[in-house]
């Protein structure tokens, strides 16, 4: 009788802790285009190039990342200017920008992405990374923005994007260090300080 009932003990805890273990898993899950995996930071991301292709973000670790929301027919769209300037000045220390076109404010990337990617190049000479289109906010947002904006996953920097041009800075370990609203610009004093000092 107490063998069976330590065996019943036994069995009862065994089952608590792999329904504990499952719990945890699943809280610390995201699926993204590349499927089901652990939401530690944005380089552990998978997204889909300007050109349609697998781009995972970890190849970029080691890097200071500046991610933004972007558009083509925005009153900020002259930011790309900013952001080229800023990237072609830090490139070679480390910086690498990299843009998100999304379509969720105004209707003002509704272009396809060879259209984006071919006004990038014409109007601005765009050569940091661009991304395909996607959803910043809303029901249909992107994982990785949904990631970046989540009180849960980014408590000090959470909250909605509230327009392009939103800016994330993240350091060379993938942590996410800075946020910048649209006004600021890529190559004001306040993003250039913030860049310099990831960069150290």
């Amino acid at each position: 009788m107490k063998k069976n009932f330590t065996l019943l003990a036994i069995a009862i805890l065994c089952g608590a802790a792999i329904s504990f273990a499952l719990a945890s898993d699943e809280k610390k899950t995201v699926t993204n285009e590349g499927g089901t995996m652990a939401e530690k930071s944005v380089l552990d991301f998978t997204m889909k190039n300007i050109d349609g292709k697998d781009a995972k973000l970890s190849d970029y670790r080691g890097k200071v990342l500046l991610l933004v929301n972007v558009a083509s027919k925005c009153g900020y769209t002259p930011q790309y200017e900013g952001l080229q300037a800023t990237y072609a000045k830090y490139r070679d220390q480390g910086l690498v920008v990299l843009g998100f076109p999304a379509n969720n404010f105004g209707g003002q990337e509704p272009g396809t992405n060879e259209e984006i990617k071919q006004f990038c190049l014409m109007k601005y000479n765009v050569s940091f990374p661009m991304f395909a289109k996607i959803s910043v906010k809303g029901a249909d947002i992107h994982p990785l923005y949904k990631f970046l904006t989540s009180k849960e996953t980014n408590p000090e920097f959470g909250g909605d994007i509230t327009w392009n041009f939103n800016k994330f800075l993240v350091d060379r370990t993938g942590k996410l260090v800075a946020r910048f609203e649209t006004r600021e610009k890529p190559e004001g004093e306040k993003v250039t300080q913030a860049i310099e000092t990831a960069l150290k």
